[in-house]
């Protein structure tokens, strides 16, 4: 095969993968796009708001706002929940706390044993409705979470399929512009028996 030959399909199919790089890129950033629209469209919906901040200022265990929940809540006080990051933070830190602080750590599934075992208990009926709200809260933010997450990865994907996209185009620049200066005769596998030659 002629070298020539070789570069101009080599960079041709460079091109071709350029292409790809680039719808591929287009794509992930739409489902980027998409899904943060989708999660803060849907959070926003709920009205959810976190404590203000004079709320965490009187912090104590067994209140509304306990000391661990600080780190992990006070930057995001007074604000409505409408991202990925806040609804992880609302799940883990506000809801999971306030579950774990109930009867049966507020796990559904055991109150709602305890409750169907003692069916008169108005006590533990209120419980399991509590429990049950929060649990299906609790899942509910955490999905929201677990979408936003796959937005970030998406992004991050499609700046990578970019910059791939980016160094192929100057990979099959620098393919055409070889393609120019060699000679129309030069055989490709000759030139690799002079190579091997060269080398032994």
């Amino acid at each position: 095969m002629r070298r020539k030959v070789f570069d101009v399909l080599a960079s041709a199919g460079g091109l071709v993968l350029v292409a790809v790089l680039v719808v591929a890129g287009s794509l992930l950033l739409w489902g980027n796009s998409f899904t943060n629209n989708s999660v803060h469209n849907q959070l926003a919906q709920q009205k959810i708001y976190f404590p203000p901040a004079s709320a965490f200022a009187h912090a104590k265990a067994g209140t509304e706002i306990t000391p661990g929940m600080k780190p992990y809540l006070l930057q995001y006080a007074g604000q409505q929940l409408t991202t990925g990051p806040q609804a992880e933070a609302y799940a883990d830190h506000f809801i999971a706390v306030h579950l774990s602080e109930m009867p049966y750590h507020g796990v559904y599934s055991l109150v709602s044993s305890a409750a169907r075992a003692n069916p008169k208990n108005a006590q533990l009926a209120a419980l399991e409705t509590t429990s049950f709200q929060g649990t299906t809260l609790r899942g509910l933010l955490l999905e929201a979470y677990g979408f936003w997450k796959m937005g970030q990865i998406a992004l991050w994907a499609a700046i990578s399929s970019f910059i791939l996209a980016g160094v192929m185009l100057v990979l099959v620049g620098l393919g055409f512009w070889h393609s120019r200066r060699v000679p129309v005769d030069k055989d490709l596998l000759r030139e690799k028996d002079e190579q091997m030659r060269l080398s032994a």
